[in-house]
């Protein structure tokens, strides 16, 4: 079993604490793309794996998040920024080959980065959020609009900073808790991460601005004008159904938008699919890797 490091790493103006394990010297880089509220933390199940498979695995906090730095305007949480770091990192590490792997809003960045061709991509992995064009086209449903209501909260001023901060960050908590599919997963101690993350000074601010730009900023504007050419890099999408946020049914177009597309389904597992079932989604991962068949989770 590799252990799990904690780095320093310099990119794009801005110095990323990450989460690193397997061989220093590999050429072969795993990056990992965390969620809201999350941290490089919640690929805890996921770097050793990566590195048993001969990757040097790294997953960082996304700037604003954790020990990274935070820069202070809403504009500097964009897509275009955020795009910019992953190159950077990717940049820093040397590496020759690159498999990035994303969840929630680190997968909008990883599936504006692969349709972009910033940087070649050996491989691609998305976990619980649907392609961007299926974001641009707006919720399918009365229900899924439902559902999204928080992204409009997050534009308001001030209360969303408020609110997430409440009570030591309590909110930040219960989103892990009560949406787990598997509460075992998520005892106080893993949880308590995620809060004392986000009340550190300006975090909550900082990851409350990736809606606001996505927004109000018009940064998911820039992108659909740009359009969305369709995803060469191998690609597998792992989905949890019982996704309190996003539903199924807005991964059912992804193969209009990508040429090779391997997607799974978990019914047992939440929207923090990862950390949720990890045995599940390691096998996964291992299989594709190795370019076997994926199994289907079980009860899919």
């Amino acid at each position: 079993m590799h252990a799990i490091q904690s780095e320093f790493v310099e990119a794009n103006g801005l110095r990323f604490h990450v989460n690193t394990c397997g061989d220093p010297e590999s050429e072969k880089l795993a990056l990992c793309l965390h969620g809201f509220p999350e941290l490089g933390y919640s690929w805890r199940d996921q770097l050793p794996l990566l590195a048993d498979l001969g990757y040097r695995a790294w997953a960082p906090d996304l700037r604003g998040y954790g020990q990274t730095d935070r820069p202070p305007e809403m504009r500097d949480y964009a897509l275009e920024p955020l795009m910019e770091d992953v190159a950077a990192l990717i940049d820093a590490s040397g590496a020759k080959s690159v498999l990035l792997l994303a969840h929630d809003w680190g997968a909008i960045i990883a599936w504006c980065f692969a349709t972009r061709t910033l940087r070649a991509l050996e491989g691609l992995v998305i976990m619980n959020v649907p392609h961007p064009a299926v974001i641009a086209e707006g919720p399918p449903n009365f229900r899924q609009r439902l559902r999204s209501w928080y992204i409009l909260f997050f534009q308001l001023p001030w209360l969303p900073e408020w609110f997430l901060t409440l009570d030591r960050a309590r909110a930040i908590g219960n989103v892990f808790s009560r949406w787990a599919v598997d509460k075992e997963r998520f005892p106080p101690e893993v949880v308590d991460v995620y809060r004392e993350a986000a009340l550190q000074p300006g975090a909550v601010r900082a990851m409350v601005n990736y809606y606001r730009a996505l927004v109000r900023g018009g940064s998911l504007r820039r992108q659909i004008a740009l359009g969305f050419p369709q995803i060469e890099t191998p690609t597998l999408v792992v989905w949890g159904e019982q996704d309190a946020a996003l539903g199924k049914e807005l991964t059912y177009d992804t193969g209009r938008h990508v040429r090779d597309l391997t997607l799974r389904y978990l019914p047992n597992a939440s929207h923090w699919v990862q950390q949720d079932d990890p045995g599940t989604v390691n096998a996964m991962l291992t299989a594709w890797v190795g370019g076997d068949e994926v199994p289907q989770a079980p009860d899919a």
